[in-house]
């Protein structure tokens, strides 16, 4: 004898509320699969086993109760047709979670972040966990399965997003990619099928659409004036001057890998170092302008194998974590110290620590082939490369105007 029933366990919470659940029972022993979803016992119809309407979420949580008993009693039919019936309980129940898990977006999810912090890629983490957070906030705490996101649920989940005044156009974007690569990946492993895949082109399916973003770098005069300022009175604005320009020297290199380096990474003239954003190994020349930038540093240096800035000296070099949090803190340090030296170098541009691989591209426009900027950006495309340079190319268009104009 099985049944399946809502219920509201008796086990109180901090807050004195208590879990809802799917009670699961066979031969008079029942298990648990908890709804994430906690009650005051006054707004729990026990007879009807349903939320009451003095909940302000009650139709809500019993769409919800609703949803996930249906798909309980659908897995639990299924697995008791094909499983000996003297299986214990506890068996049916993990079956019926693993079953539900493999077929839950959110539980996927979370897989998936998992395993990123598993090999250590947190940058990724702490960027893609608010894009599944706004995925559950627009689910409303009800759980998503892969069939359920149809072009329909996407495009209502744009919608919901636009109304938000923090969400730009190029967050949604990247919410949707980010929904995209899941979907990509549950396909790969056979927990979904192909004609689900809800984003592409034609029969109504999404298509990502990303906006044109302005990317502004500094011409040669306003470099030239960050390079010629004496900044030797304020130690905290030097060291910031240098590691911009250290940037910019090698081609707009990221901050989390500048701050990475090491002694070590230097020898024959030549940086070797891995990229933090794709773990590629690559080499550059010294500019003759970086030696008297490391010279400055060659002092504070205490082993071959110390870190060439002092901001990750203290880190510890075993926790990913940690490393992430000082490069992040280190990064709105010179972010600010960059808006006084604008000021003082009266460039009216912002000035980032972005910027300087901006400036590059600025500076670059159309004088260097394109295979070589993909090499100097360390691109795993040139389709990317020529995108991004897109954005400091003017001189045809400028060309074909004064044409035009200057008649």
């Amino acid at each position: 004898m099985s049944s399946i029933q809502a219920t509201l366990r008796k086990k109180m919470n901090k807050k004195g509320l208590y879990p809802l659940a799917i009670r699961i029972t066979k031969n008079r022993k029942s298990s648990y699969l908890y709804l994430g979803q906690y009650l005051n016992q006054k707004d729990w119809d026990l007879k009807k086993q349903r939320v009451k309407k003095s909940h302000p979420n009650s139709t809500r949580l019993n769409n919800l109760i609703a949803t996930e008993l249906a798909k309980v009693n659908n897995s639990f039919l299924e697995i008791e047709s094909k499983i000996e019936l003297e299986n214990n309980l506890a068996d049916i129940k993990n079956l019926i979670r693993n079953k539900y898990d493999k077929n839950s977006f959110f539980s996927f999810a979370e897989k998936h972040l998992t395993n990123l912090i598993k090999n250590k890629k947190l940058s990724r983490v702490n960027s893609e966990r608010p894009l599944l957070n706004r995925v559950k906030k627009f689910t409303k705490g009800a759980d998503l399965d892969f069939k359920s996101i149809t072009p329909n649920f996407l495009r209502s989940l744009i919608i919901h997003m636009r109304g938000q005044d923090s969400i730009g156009e190029r967050s949604i974007a990247n919410t949707l990619v980010f929904i995209r690569t899941l979907f990509n990946s549950a396909i790969i492993q056979n927990l979904i099928k192909k004609e689900y895949y809800p984003f592409g082109k034609g029969n109504g399916k999404i298509k990502i659409k990303f906006p044109d973003s302005a990317k502004t770098g500094l011409n040669i005069e306003e470099v030239r004036a960050i390079e010629n300022l004496d900044l030797s009175e304020n130690k905290a604005q030097y060291h910031t001057q240098n590691v911009w320009l250290f940037s910019f020297y090698l081609a707009g290199m990221r901050i989390a890998d500048i701050l990475k380096l090491k002694w070590t990474d230097i020898f024959d003239s030549r940086l070797h170092y891995r990229m933090n954003k794709n773990d590629k190994l690559l080499s550059l020349k010294i500019p003759e302008k970086l030696f008297p930038i490391l010279d400055n540093y060659r002092p504070l240096k205490q082993s071959e194998d110390d870190y060439i800035f002092p901001e990750l000296k203290k880190a510890n070099k075993n926790s990913p974590k940690d490393l992430l949090t000082k490069t992040k803190t280190a990064t709105k340090k010179f972010n600010r110290h960059l808006e006084s030296i604008a000021k003082k170098a009266k460039i009216s541009k912002k000035l980032t620590m972005h910027i300087a691989r901006h400036s590059f591209g600025n500076i670059a426009g159309d004088k260097i082939p394109i295979q070589m900027l993909q090499k100097l950006y360390r691109h795993s495309s040139i389709t990317t490369t020529i995108n991004y340079q897109a954005n400091f190319m003017h001189k045809d268009t400028d060309d074909a105007l004064d044409k035009v104009v200057n008649f």
